[in-house]
């Protein structure tokens, strides 16, 4: 996933790590880098570099970071990241990387590591661990799924599905999409190859009316988890979106996920919130990660509405989704963890 932010965001690492790395070696050239020239005798950007010295440590200006941040800046706003996420992102990396004393002989790579890494941890949040949820709550868990047209909503109900039964919990799909030609059959089809139970009204059905049996076969049945497909709607069709409030008010959800696509980058982070104010959303799922090389609303998403990312979606099959997990997709962004992050 990501493949080309990856790819950019590892060159200004390793700009910031040359810069870093110049200015420690101009604090004690001869001791802290045996056989290196002195930093103000190499040519190019790193001359610009200022460093203050005393007592074996050296200190990262503004100057020193101003021009790979910059480059930062540009990439994550071509990424899709939102420009308010990205200037958080900026201001962060700068705070953990200027305005202190360092040690002479430091790790350069694990102190821009270190920045990156916390800086992107706090826009990431937290993810959401949902089958510790489901433990921690009274049965059946309720979890109504929203979202945009076309967007790859009711798969995503069944990958849960298939994700739930295999971490031992009990399972039925309300059929609540009772609107788009074919949607009944779809998720009929889903749960009759996951040997889950559906329950389905006819085409055209009042969605809040199935939503309702659904969780009231769940309570009787000791079924763990109700998982709600719904149409998909805008947030600017207020017809549609007042019917979901009514769903909402019948089948009293413990939790609403928005579902969007990867790829749709800022349009993803926009139509979220959208959602959040008008009906509320407890978690983010995003399709299509795997097809999304920028990774701008992945990186955004959580920061803009303050709710968690759930899951990503990689692929079309029953398995290929994954939790969203911070440490891991920053791992992957910049090859790794480091044992000094």
């Amino acid at each position: 996933m990501f493949e080309g932010l990856r790819s950019r965001l590892q060159k200004i690492q390793g700009r910031l790590e040359e810069n870093i790395g110049t200015a420690s070696a101009g604090a004690e050239p001869d001791s802290s880098h045996p056989g290196r020239a002195p930093a103000e005798k190499r040519p190019g950007m790193m001359d610009r570099v200022k460093v203050l010295v005393t007592d074996r440590e050296f200190f990262i200006s503004e100057d020193d970071v101003s021009e790979p941040l910059f480059e930062l800046e540009m990439v994550l706003l071509e990424s899709d990241v939102a420009l308010p996420v990205t200037e958080e992102i900026i201001s962060l990396v700068r705070q953990n990387l200027t305005g202190q004393r360092r040690k002479i002989g430091e790790s350069v790579d694990g102190i821009v590591f270190s920045a990156l890494h916390d800086a992107l941890m706090q826009v990431l949040g937290d993810g959401f661990d949902l089958p510790a949820y489901i433990r921690g709550h009274d049965r059946p868990v309720k979890i109504l799924f929203t979202g945009v047209n076309g967007t790859g909503k009711t798969t995503t109900v069944a990958k849960i599905a298939s994700f739930l039964k295999k971490n031992g919990f009990s399972v039925v799909i309300g059929a609540g999409d009772t609107f788009r030609a074919g949607a009944i059959e779809q998720i009929d089809e889903h749960a009759r190859r996951l040997g889950i139970k559906i329950i389905q009204h006819q085409h055209g059905a009042d969605p809040s009316a199935v939503l309702f049996d659904a969780v009231q076969y769940a309570s009787a049945h000791k079924v763990d988890v109700v998982l709600a497909d719904t149409a998909g709607r805008f947030h600017n069709r207020a017809n549609l979106m007042n019917q979901l409030d009514k769903i909402r008010r019948v089948m009293k959800p413990d939790l609403i996920v928005y579902v969007d696509e990867a790829v749709a980058g800022n349009d993803a982070v926009v139509r979220a919130h959208e959602f959040e104010k008008s009906v509320g959303a407890d978690a983010v799922i995003l399709t299509k990660a795997d097809m999304d090389s920028r990774g701008g609303a992945a990186i955004s998403i959580a920061h803009t509405i303050g709710k968690p990312l759930m899951f990503l979606g990689v692929g079309q099959g029953y398995d290929d989704i994954m939790p969203f997990e911070p440490a891991a997709v920053i791992g992957e962004l910049f090859g790794g963890s480091r044992e000094d992050a």
